[in-house]
């Protein structure tokens, strides 16, 4: 039997439907994450976030990212 379950996004408070037993289906499947994207995701979060809300985060980890190396190759 498939699990799906209403959920708030924690990061925003958008509904949305996890899809747990039907993964494939489920709003985040087509994000891709690598790991250290998830560590920096579940720092933050416990729990499923939305589709919107992964990208963002994602989005902000790189810019971090790049900004520290952008620094320290300048020495500050």
């Amino acid at each position: 039997m498939c699990r799906h379950e209403e959920k708030h996004c924690p990061r925003c408070g958008m509904a949305f439907e996890c899809k747990l037993g039907n993964i494939t289906q489920c709003q985040c499947f087509g994000i891709s994450l690598n790991n250290e994207e998830q560590q920096y995701i579940s720092k933050q979060f416990t729990d499923c976030l939305c589709f919107s809300c992964i990208k963002a985060l994602r989005a902000a980890y790189n810019t971090e990212k790049y900004t520290s190396q952008i620094k320290k190759s300048y020495g500050h």
